[in-house]
């Protein structure tokens, strides 16, 4: 569980080449420049950490592109304090980004592997969310809202309308909308019912599941 300056460079490489793919937002770098992504991977693919790719974890879910991540937190333009709702917490690695934005973080996770994997481990490396909960990520989470911002990270066939309501006036939802590819969508609430939705490409997540149980 150690952070050498040989990782610290290989971030700032990444952190570099994901600037150069067109991300701004100096204060989402910087996160992505502090969170050790390393210690977020299983140690035999430690050389795969700070290389700009997805990559698979347990419950065959990914730890996302850390391009995606950024670009996703951009959208989201969280500020310190904020309340922001993560649906799919998988390995933490988004959580612990939105945490070293000084935000607070409710987060979901519907594989009950992945829950009790990422809820022991996210403290054990200093990053401490305000919750994080074993359940469906399609309800949001009604008892906490509203919320400033929301983040899907998974693929989601349709946009879950719990989500939209949760939102406060002026919150951002970020969700990447579609089967097997999925466009990046944002919607920006206007008032109680009215959002406005803005889409930005085309990406490629594991599908957001819907509790069967």
């Amino acid at each position: 569980m150690k952070d050498t300056f040989k990782h610290k460079g290989m971030r700032q490489q990444l952190v570099d080449s994901i600037r150069k793919h067109g991300i701004k937002d100096e204060t989402v770098l910087n996160a992505i420049n502090k969170v050790p992504r390393h210690l977020f991977m299983d140690s035999g693919f430690i050389d795969h950490a700070y290389v700009d790719k997805a990559f698979p974890i347990a419950a065959d879910q990914t730890i996302s592109q850390p391009y995606t991540v950024a670009f996703q937190t951009e959208l989201l333009q969280v500020k310190s304090g904020h309340k922001v709702l993560e649906i799919g917490t998988g390995s933490g690695y988004q959580c612990a980004v939105l945490i070293e934005l000084g935000t607070k973080v409710y987060s979901i996770e519907r594989q009950q592997q992945l829950f009790k994997k990422t809820s022991k481990f996210l403290p054990k490396i200093g990053y401490r969310a305000k919750k994080l909960i074993f359940g469906d990520g399609y309800k949001g989470l009604p008892e906490e809202a509203p919320f400033d911002s929301i983040i899907v990270t998974a693929g989601a066939p349709f946009v879950p309308k719990p989500l939209l309501s949760q939102l406060k006036v002026g919150g951002r939802l970020v969700i990447p909308v579609g089967d097997d590819v999925q466009t990046m969508t944002l919607f920006i609430r206007k008032g109680p019912k009215e959002f406005e939705k803005h889409e930005f490409g085309k990406f490629r997540f594991v599908p957001l599941l819907e509790d069967k149980n």
